[in-house]
């Protein structure tokens, strides 16, 4: 599913991915998880719902934020908490977990912390 270096090809699998949830079909695993991440953002219900948005491209300076970008960042960090990879990372979600005891709020401030180590090293 995602053993491609085709930008619109794993764009595809979210459109896939929310389109099969949203009409109650059967799911593989991964796209489940997208689907989750993609409903606890209605602010992208829209935009997932329409196929021309495959090419669409999103520029930081004109204030735009790119759900693909911030999709697959839920789905990194989801990744990273199961193999606790880097290591003690599970640990780092589960402590604060503790204090936010909302697991999309944790996610996000990972994300932040993710996207900064991201942007360094460009």
């Amino acid at each position: 599913m995602f053993f491609t270096h085709d930008r619109n090809q794993l764009r595809q699998v979210f459109f896939q991915a929310w389109q099969k949830a949203r009409a109650g079909q059967p799911l593989e695993p991964m796209e489940q998880v997208i689907a989750n991440v993609i409903d606890q953002h209605p602010e992208y219900y829209n935009f997932f719902e329409n196929v021309n948005n495959l090419e669409k491209d999103f520029l930081p300076e004109a204030g735009q934020t790119n759900p693909f970008l911030h999709v697959s960042m839920h789905l990194s960090i989801h990744e990273q908490i199961v193999v606790d990879q880097p290591r003690g990372l599970k640990a780092q979600y589960e402590k604060l977990m503790l204090s936010k005891k909302d697991p999309h709020e944790v996610e996000h401030i990972m994300m932040d912390c993710l996207s900064e180590m991201i942007w360094k090293a460009q």
